[in-house]
């Protein structure tokens, strides 16, 4: 006979926080929102700990390079997406750890045989008005020459006229050599009275931009998760199929952590993973698994070796895995479940095993509550979706700005790995969907909206930290009536603009 599980499946909009003593300490500079993001022994100190709890979600839409530089200088951190060839995803490891604070790798380049159409097509593309012209077009070729909205006039110029005749040679360009420290890039700046210095190596090729805009902006990152050679920290997805070459390419590139994506992590496939992973490079590769939604799906995987246990089945906001397959649990009972199992599992081995949440965070005060109930850090998907530094398309859809945010499950994505269960070298059905997020601008901006609620929030319940929050936080089922109360409502609302 099946086994039924008698306790009710909820999730976060069930659920509100009660008060806590707020004392005179309780205010929102004093709130640590520091968190271990890999196992520990009790008592002692995580080897990679991340200084606000986000990590962004391990998806094609979601986590590449560009985020994953702006997450880790505002304390979170990425995991790049695995459903690519090994080599690119790769290569995008070592562009986030190729990134120096003040140093931009371009994303914006030509060759002087494009046209100024390609010019603005660029533009419109990233937004971004200085193109660094290569001898192939790519980030790191060798340094032409520079556009910039001062080298052409629309008015005047035809959209066919080569690069090469309106931009600025190489031969009139001030630059600083790979060596240059930001102070001395800087110095040169305001020198010449530049806008943009571009950093080539010694052979001329392009490795850096450096703009007066940015001077002031490597000092407002106090967050910042780097290594000790000052390198930002990035993860990166694996899957339990090309993880014997995936995973040395990663390690050679200089990635931090792994998480192993699928939506069963309670599977011998991962257990497999982790043995080898663990056999080959032992505590020198630190790698998460998941995801589960029970007490014996995690003591599965912690025994199996995992750093780190993501907690989750069909939450997500493109996820459609409990319309398509029936499985699941909601997000409140399934964290609720295996944090209880995270603490047993300390107290009998000594060692503290990380769970992140992932996914069923609607509203931002769902992740103080995720954190509440045991949560030591969130992994979200169409939250850093909305922002400027996804690599997915901004769009205008009857009049209001979006972009692209589609599920790995999706036939989009094509991430059979994913979902694979053993068969064919293929998507079978559909497990996530294809849609569009309301654009939100850039993160940092939303970054610290967000922290700011969740931090009197956290002063509200009496915490000053994600420990005391988990230990001393009041949490009430709430009904029906009390959800739609929660609202504006029985007024006629004022329209904003």
């Amino acid at each position: 006979m099946a086994v039924y599980v008698e306790e009710v499946s909820r999730t976060f909009g069930e659920y509100l926080l009660i008060p806590g003593l707020t004392t005179k300490q309780c205010v929102p500079s004093n709130v640590s929102l520091r968190t271990p993001l890999v196992k520990h022994a009790a008592g002692t100190q995580a080897a990679i700990e991340l200084n606000i709890p986000f990590v962004s979600a391990i998806m094609q839409s979601v986590s590449g390079p560009e985020l994953a530089i702006e997450l880790a200088r505002n304390g979170g951190l990425s995991f790049i997406f695995g459903s690519q060839p090994i080599a690119s995803q790769a290569e995008m490891v070592r562009k986030v750890k190729k990134f120096k604070a003040g140093f931009v790798t371009s994303d914006s380049n030509l060759t002087p045989e494009h046209t100024l159409d390609d010019v603005l097509r660029l533009l419109r593309q990233t937004g971004h008005s200085t193109i660094g012209i290569t001898d192939d077009g790519t980030p790191n070729g060798h340094l032409l020459g520079l556009v910039t909205s001062r080298d052409y006039r629309l008015s005047r110029d035809p959209l066919d006229k080569k690069i090469k005749d309106f931009m600025t040679p190489f031969d009139k360009l001030i630059v600083g050599e790979v060596g240059l420290t930001l102070s001395e890039a800087n110095q040169i700046i305001w020198d010449h009275k530049l806008n943009t210095l571009p950093i080539i190596d010694k052979d001329g090729r392009l490795a850096y931009f450096v703009f007066r805009k940015d001077y002031d902006s490597h000092k407002e990152n106090p967050n910042e998760v780097s290594s000790p050679d000052k390198k930002l920290l990035v993860g990166a997805g694996i899957n339990t199929r090309d993880y014997q070459e995936r995973v040395p390419a990663l390690v050679e590139a200089g990635v931090d952590v792994l998480c192993i994506d699928s939506s069963d992590g309670y599977s011998e496939w991962q257990c497999e993973t982790l043995q080898w992973i663990k056999q080959q490079y032992g505590d020198k590769v630190l790698v998460g698994a998941g995801n589960v939604v029970d007490k014996e799906g995690f003591l599965y995987l912690a025994e199996a070796g995992a750093d780190f246990v993501k907690v989750g089945i069909g939450g997500g906001s493109i996820c459609i895995t409990r319309e398509q397959k029936g499985i699941g649990r909601g997000q409140a009972t399934a964290l609720q479940d295996v944090a209880r199992a995270r603490d047993e599992y300390q107290a009998r081995t000594g060692i503290y095993v990380p769970i992140c949440s992932d996914g069923g965070l609607v509203h931002d005060y769902h992740m103080v509550l995720a954190l509440a109930m045991g949560a030591d850090f969130l992994m979200m998907g169409r939250y850093f979706a909305r922002f400027d530094e996804s690599p997915t398309k901004k769009l205008c859809i009857k009049n209001n700005y979006v972009k692209e945010y589609w599920g790995e499950g999706s036939n989009r994505a094509q991430n059979w790995q994913r979902y694979d269960m053993g068969g064919t070298e293929s998507l079978k059905f559909e497990e996530g969907v294809d849609s569009y997020v309301p654009y939100a601008g850039k993160m940092k901006d939303n970054l610290a909206a967000t922290l700011s609620k969740i931090k009197a929030t956290m002063c509200s319940c009496g915490a000053v930290t994600i420990p005391d929050l988990q230990q001393n936080a009041k949490i009430t089922l709430v009904s029906s009536t009390s959800i739609v109360e929660g609202g504006a409502h029985d007024v006629i609302l004022k329209e904003k603009g």
